[in-house]
């Protein structure tokens, strides 16, 4: 139960911290929206999104396996950024390299310095859940991050296949979830890979 716990607290302030990294970077570009919406502070209660911060992690926590969600989506107003161009990208990609800054430092820590028991668990969860929402968030399926960097390479030529892709895109990640098998079970794998190298360990 201890896991289960300290696992909810150690995904829910990865993904603030997802989220604030992509406001930051929009409101470095140019765009206030995220900041006058008040949305860039660490304070969990402002970004929690009632499916994918409460209930699907405590769906997933009932099937006993690692958890994963998402936050309310960061406001911003691309035609605010200074970088016409690749504003949008930027914005998009930060928050996944947030997390995957916050896996390599707690990667390197836990590898370098001898950690206490409790802390060093901490640590292995903060690379597991960091990994999974950064590499999770790159899947091109709305609402997710991957999503705006497709269209955003695409450009206006496949506005069609944009439409209708934000139409049904959290149909699919429900589908992708839940539905398909395997799931999204090659993403926990390929995080606990990550731990292994780091730590000698699997986690899960």
């Amino acid at each position: 139960m201890e896991i289960i716990i300290v696992s909810l607290i150690v995904l829910l302030f990865s993904i603030v911290i997802h989220e604030v990294a992509h406001g930051s970077v929009a409101y470095s570009l140019g765009d206030s929206t995220a900041k006058d919406a008040g949305r860039l502070t660490l304070n969990p209660i402002s970004h929690l999104d009632p499916i994918g911060s409460v209930m699907l992690p405590a769906f997933l926590i009932l099937l006993g396996g690692p958890v994963i969600g998402w936050a309310k989506p960061v406001p911003i107003n691309p035609y605010n950024f200074k970088d016409q161009k690749w504003g949008d990208i930027k914005v998009s990609i930060a928050g996944s390299l947030a997390n995957f800054s916050l896996a390599l430092v707690f990667g390197l820590l836990v590898m370098f310095v001898s950690l206490p028991e409790s802390f060093l668990v901490v640590s292995l969860l903060v690379i597991f859940y960091n990994v999974v929402l950064g590499v999770f968030n790159l899947i091109p399926i709305p609402p997710l991050d991957g999503s705006h960097i497709l269209f955003s390479l695409l450009g206006d030529k496949a506005i069609g296949f944009k439409k209708a892709l934000e139409q049904y895109g959290f149909f699919l990640l429900i589908i992708l979830i839940f539905m398909v098998p395997g799931g999204i079970s090659w993403l926990f794998n390929l995080a606990n890979q990550v731990v292994y190298f780091f730590a000698g360990q699997l986690l899960f």
